[in-house]
């Protein structure tokens, strides 16, 4: 197991079950105690966990991984999944991305099909709008994507930027598409996020798109999160993996998505 394994499965665990032991991860991931103890000492550094003699404890009850450490989760599924979600658009779209592993796929998906054509003006270009710091870090060095990105307050978690500024860009702003990773799709409350102020900007994207895309893998369709983004009425597609659970995605149909599993 890596080491950004080995962080995921630490954090996991973490989640699962608010504290963890030196002696009993060192067992579980077959490293050494010095291993796990450098682990917990970095995760300590960035206020992610709480250092106790033998373990740590979670700083908080509910948390989000940073987007480092959930990278390499599912990876593969979320690569097919950014990809299918890039055939939705087409050239010229103006597109809008929150943050996280899934729509960081997309984007990396968007700027490999949507290359430079000879003769196509400028007007024909991918717009791209985001609010993720990583995405717009990536994509700034593409010269046939536009790139706008919003103000706001940074998030360590997503590397997502929030607040009144956030707001304000999206507020003048009108996507084509809303391509939306999420935390949760609740086939009841539709999608959801574990931070209300990222829910609420993901809201506005929504509201600013003509289609709005939910791009998730299987697991979000049976987790829980604090924030409702929109409810499954207003999201148009939505792309996961075949791992899915069909009663769930059943559900999701019925509310009117056209669904996409890869």
């Amino acid at each position: 197991m890596n080491r950004y394994a080995r962080m995921n499965a630490l954090l996991d665990a973490m989640a699962a079950e608010g504290h963890v032991d030196v002696a009993a991860l060192a067992r579980r991931f077959g490293v050494s105690p010095t291993t796990v103890r450098r682990d917990l000492n970095q995760l300590h550094e960035q206020q992610l966990v709480t250092r106790t003699r033998g373990g740590a404890v979670a700083t908080t009850v509910n948390y989000d991984l940073p987007i480092r450490y959930r990278r390499a989760s599912r990876g593969t599924q979320k690569e097919r999944i950014g990809r299918a979600a890039a055939e939705l658009v087409a050239a010229g779209d103006v597109v809008g991305l929150n943050g996280g592993t899934t729509t960081t796929e997309v984007a990396r998906a968007l700027a490999h099909r949507h290359t430079p054509d000879e003769g196509v003006g400028p007007d024909r270009r991918l717009t791209i709008v985001t609010n993720a710091i990583n995405i717009a870090g990536e994509l700034t060095v593409r010269r046939h994507v536009k790139l706008v990105m919003t103000g706001g307050v940074s998030r360590l978690q997503s590397f997502e930027l929030t607040g009144p500024l956030a707001y304000d860009t999206l507020a003048q702003i009108d996507l084509d598409h809303a391509i939306l990773g999420v935390d949760a799709l609740d086939p009841e409350y539709g999608a959801k996020a574990l931070d209300e102020e990222e829910a609420r900007i993901n809201r506005l994207m929504a509201r600013q798109a003509r289609t709005v895309v939910v791009v998730a893998d299987s697991t979000k369709l049976a987790a829980r999160a604090f924030a409702r983004v929109c409810p499954l009425t207003d999201i148009d597609h939505l792309v996961t993996d075949t791992d899915a659970p069909e009663a769930a995605l059943d559900r999701i149909r019925e509310a009117g998505v056209r669904v996409v599993t890869v």
